[in-house]
């Protein structure tokens, strides 16, 4: 049985721990040094914007960054002649209706005339795609070409860009890692995967690059935030990228999800959106990015959780509700 002086002992220790968490959890810059934000993203167009035009494209890129938009969202793969270029899916089945790997395919296959027009390997969009985010969502659009990395950086020299490195493949995180350092984009470039594997491999292969957190990684800040140690520890990382667990609720047909499955998604919910989690981080000069958000109440209860950005498929949408927003 313990005796009175040691639980003393042990209550002090323990409040004195619970007290000093709270304080380092609200105040956290009295342990670590705010990290230098190079640039603030409040409005970010995911795949440049996927609801108002064919997702990835130079239109949707162009009319998200027309739109006032702080940040594109792209995706990159790399082609069988080390090309790298911007699309969401590694299998074109989806998107163009046909089934081949871009690793595959060369981007060029030749050219007409003396180098006047290239003849592309790899087939264009469809016409229509659906929305991945938005149920009975649909986009459409005349631009069907899948572009490279480098086309995106001539264009937007000024936008920050948010690069999901989408395989696990060393020469892909290389040529990515060229293709900033040449443009000169350290300053306005943000990359990583949600595997932990990949985002090692892109702060090995260029530090100077910012990195998101990998899932992990989010699970692992979850796990310290709970048990009060979030602020005692040092993070690498920049940006929080992590989705809203309920839109689950919104893309799928209500009959279809169990009391179980609802359940947990409200749980996951409820851990992941918390505000104290989120200003904390911010605190530490940490970037909080929801996704992928397409309504009016997710931009609300994002920003009112203290998130930095939103990630839409709707650009002008979310342009519109941050002009309302106060």
């Amino acid at each position: 049985m313990m005796s009175s002086s040691a639980a003393i002992y042990v209550l002090s220790t323990l409040g004195g721990y619970a007290v000093t968490s709270f304080l380092l959890l609200k105040y956290p810059t009295l342990l670590h040094q705010r990290k230098k934000q190079r640039f603030l993203s409040k409005h970010i167009s995911h795949r440049g914007g996927a609801g108002e035009n064919l997702e990835n494209t130079m239109t949707a890129f162009r009319h998200a960054v027309n739109m006032g938009t702080d940040m594109l969202e792209l995706d990159c793969h790399i082609t069988k002649d080390e090309q790298v270029v911007v699309s969401h899916d590694g299998n074109l089945k989806r998107s163009t209706g046909i089934n081949v790997n871009i690793s595959d395919l060369k981007y060029c296959v030749g050219t007409i005339g003396v180098g006047w027009m290239r003849i592309k390997e790899l087939p264009p969009y469809l016409g229509k795609l659906e929305v991945t985010f938005q149920k009975g969502g649909l986009s459409e659009g005349e631009d069907k070409r899948i572009p490279l990395l480098k086309e995106v950086f001539e264009a937007f020299p000024h936008t920050p860009i948010n690069i999901d490195i989408k395989v696990n493949n060393d020469l892909l995180i290389k040529k990515v890692s060229e293709l900033v350092a040449q443009y000169k984009r350290e300053h306005l470039t943000v990359w990583g995967n949600a595997k932990y594997e990949i985002v090692e491999k892109c702060h090995k292969e260029n530090s100077d690059i910012p990195i998101l957190f990998s899932l992990q990684r989010v699970l692992l800040i979850l796990g310290l935030f709970y048990t009060g140690l979030l602020p005692f520890v040092p993070i690498c990382e920049q940006f929080f990228e992590i989705p809203m667990p309920s839109i689950i609720l919104k893309l799928k047909d209500p009959q279809s999800i169990s009391k179980s499955q609802k359940f947990l998604i409200w749980l996951a919910d409820w851990l992941l959106m918390r505000k104290a989690l989120f200003d904390h981080l911010t605190a530490r000069g940490i970037q909080v990015y929801v996704w992928v958000l397409n309504e009016e109440q997710e931009y609300k209860k994002a920003f009112d959780l203290g998130a930095t950005g939103v990630m839409t498929d709707y650009p002008t949408k979310l342009k519109e509700f941050l002009h309302n927003y106060s």
